[in-house]
């Protein structure tokens, strides 16, 4: 029920001032006692809330599930790892979980397709956690993902065997370990926007993924845009911002 009809029905008294104020009140968030959730933020950014997984319990999780899911709005879990969601309960049916990306997905219907594509390039297979949770990330929201692989800078010509794949996309999310400089090597061979996200995958000198944010911020190629260490998430969230456009 929308505000309006909140209020007509306030005003011709078939429910009362209390049962119109809570029902006001769960226009714009739910408090579950553990969790207030913002059932608003879909009206306001186009995209419902997301629960971060990391550090909820599988009560609290299971609460919050299966709140969004009794609004009817579709439900994204990152960082979830396999021992919580064996603990979730009263899933629907057909919930998705990626144990890779620890990522669980329910839709209340399946999203609308967009015509353009992402292109999800990692440098290495250690990298692919990170690369899967960004993929599957925009596919929630409807996108079409290309996954190019595992063509690390070590091996230039498994990314130029790519390349028409990686013109073709609207816009790229690059995701690297080590040093990063895969970014910056894209950057310089595509004219579409990049999402460049470091990884804690790298030896002691790369302290957990900091040398690799240093390099993609201080790219010396044009057009890419750096997020947070490990962020496969924002990467995906991101790209299908831009791809909506």
């Amino acid at each position: 029920m929308d505000i309006e009809a909140l209020l007509a029905a306030f005003k011709e008294g078939s429910i009362d001032g209390e049962e119109a104020a809570r029902q006001i009140r769960a226009q714009f968030f739910t408090d579950l006692g553990h969790t207030v959730l913002d059932t608003d933020r879909a009206r306001r950014t186009g995209s419902a809330e997301v629960i971060f997984g990391a550090g909820k319990s599988a009560g609290q999780i299971s609460d919050i599930v299966g709140s969004m899911v009794e609004q009817g709005t579709s439900v994204l879990v990152t960082r979830l790892n396999q021992a919580t969601f064996d603990q979730l309960e009263n899933l629907p049916p057909d919930t998705e979980y990626h144990a890779m990306s620890q990522l669980l997905w329910w839709h209340k219907s399946p999203p609308a397709a967009l015509d353009n594509t992402v292109a999800v390039v990692s440098a290495g297979t250690s990298d692919m956690p990170v690369a899967e949770e960004a993929a599957l990330t925009a596919e929630f929201y409807g996108n079409t993902v290309e996954r190019i692989y595992d063509v690390g800078v070590a091996g230039l010509h498994r990314l130029l065997a790519r390349m028409e794949d990686l013109r073709s996309a609207r816009v790229l999310i690059v995701v690297a370990g080590m040093e990063g400089a895969l970014p910056s090597v894209v950057g310089g061979l595509v004219d579409k926007p990049i999402i460049a996200v470091p990884t804690s995958v790298g030896y002691g000198a790369a302290f957990d993924g900091v040398a690799a944010l240093l390099g993609m911020m201080t790219s010396c190629a044009s057009g890419v845009s750096v997020v947070n260490i490990d962020n496969g998430f924002g990467a995906g969230f991101l790209a299908n911002r831009i791809n909506r456009l």
